[in-house]
């Protein structure tokens, strides 16, 4: 299996514009199933989560949804509602954006915050947010890592997308290390800025370093992106594309 291939395996076909309608999410779930396979999931708002489970019945292509987005800052009593509401709708996957803000003042706050949204989501994949790039160095992104993973996360993400900074190979390396140092028994997702297979290439490239070969596959490593996807199919295609955009 090429790499663009692997890729597009795993990736979560993405729509998290605020101005995102149910016409888009009709094209997004249509795009889903490829003539090269299906992605691993697409990543919605909550509001489309029902649309995508009609879409997708019996298509295997799982539904994430996203929690306490983008900012980090609802009640944990808010987020367990919306997190349950997203099951009840059909999600199979919540992509939580931890509390990071009072990761260092209040480390305790965040892991209870995790682990209420753990039990909340019983019975479907939690992948924490750490919003990696609005951390301030690679200990709290270490630290953030640890707190998820012991909270019980199956899957560290980097990022949102919303803000200045995504995934970077820098953060990737730290969670990874992270996620080995743990048993290697969670997954990790790069979200943000992905836009070729190049890159794409280099995030799975450092998952066989750090995990070893044959680790990385859609129950183990994500990308969250939109673009990518036109120019992974380009790329096995042998054709050209234009690099992709969005998130």
């Amino acid at each position: 299996m090429s790499s663009s291939h692997l890729a597009l395996s795993c990736l979560d076909l993405t729509n998290l514009e605020n101005d995102c309608t149910e016409s888009d999410i009709a094209a997004l779930c249509a795009r889903a199933v490829t003539p090269h396979g299906p992605v691993a999931a697409v990543c919605i708002w909550p509001r489309f989560v029902a649309q995508a489970a009609d879409a997708l019945g019996g298509r295997p292509v799982r539904i994430a949804t996203v929690a306490n987005f983008p900012g980090g800052d609802q009640s944990v009593e808010t987020t367990v509602a919306e997190t349950q509401d997203s099951i009840r709708a059909g999600a199979d996957e919540i992509d939580l954006v931890i509390p990071y803000r009072r990761l260092r003042a209040d480390t305790g706050m965040v892991a209870a915050y995790v682990s209420e949204i753990r039990q909340a989501a019983h019975g479907v994949t939690l992948k924490t947010i750490l919003e990696t790039g609005e951390l301030e160095d690679e200990d709290q992104i270490r630290l953030a890592s640890e707190v998820c993973l012991a909270a019980g996360a199956d899957f560290l993400k980097t990022s949102t997308g919303k803000v200045a900074v995504n995934a970077t190979p820098e953060a990737a390396e730290v969670m990874l290390e992270t996620i080995r140092a743990h048993g290697g028994r969670a997954g990790f997702k790069a979200a943000g800025g992905i836009r070729t297979p190049e890159a794409a290439r280099s995030y799975l490239d450092l998952a066989d370093t750090i995990m070893g070969p044959g680790w990385a596959g859609p129950k183990t490593f994500r990308f969250g992106a939109s673009g990518l996807l036109d120019t992974l199919t380009a790329d096995i295609e042998g054709r050209a594309a234009a690099s992709g955009s969005g998130y």
